[in-house]
């Protein structure tokens, strides 16, 4: 009874060599430009810039309002600010008062003479 060893086949080393050199160039060409790549991190950077930005004008936007509403709070209620929002939705003004028109439009102040607002 004789043995025969079989020798591995060249080609079956041939193929996972090539396997693996093929999967090493799927993995550096998603280095470069796949999703999380070199050249997607330049995008993401720009987009964190500007979310940043739109945060910072959200944050004043915010400060804002808690500041107009912490002018309304009981305890440290301004009587002049209320008088004046009052009168301002009312469209009220006492004899005492200087009115300064503005034009909607452009937000300034209309120009004209005291003569005819007074006969408007």
């Amino acid at each position: 009874m004789s043995t025969r060893l079989k020798r591995p086949s060249f080609w079956r080393h041939v193929a996972v060599a090539l396997g693996l050199v093929a999967f090493q160039g799927y993995l550096g060409f998603n280095v470069v430009s796949g999703q999380f790549g070199i050249e997607s991190q330049k995008q993401m950077h720009a987009e964190i810039e500007e979310l940043k930005a739109q945060s910072g004008a959200l944050q004043a936007e915010i400060d804002a309002y808690r500041h107009r509403v912490a002018l309304f709070d009981p305890a440290r209620l301004d009587p002049d600010i209320v008088s004046e929002r009052a009168r301002a939705l009312l469209s009220m003004a006492q004899p005492d008062d200087i009115i300064v028109m503005i034009d909607p439009a452009t937000g300034k102040p209309v120009s004209s003479s005291s003569s005819q607002l007074s006969q408007n």
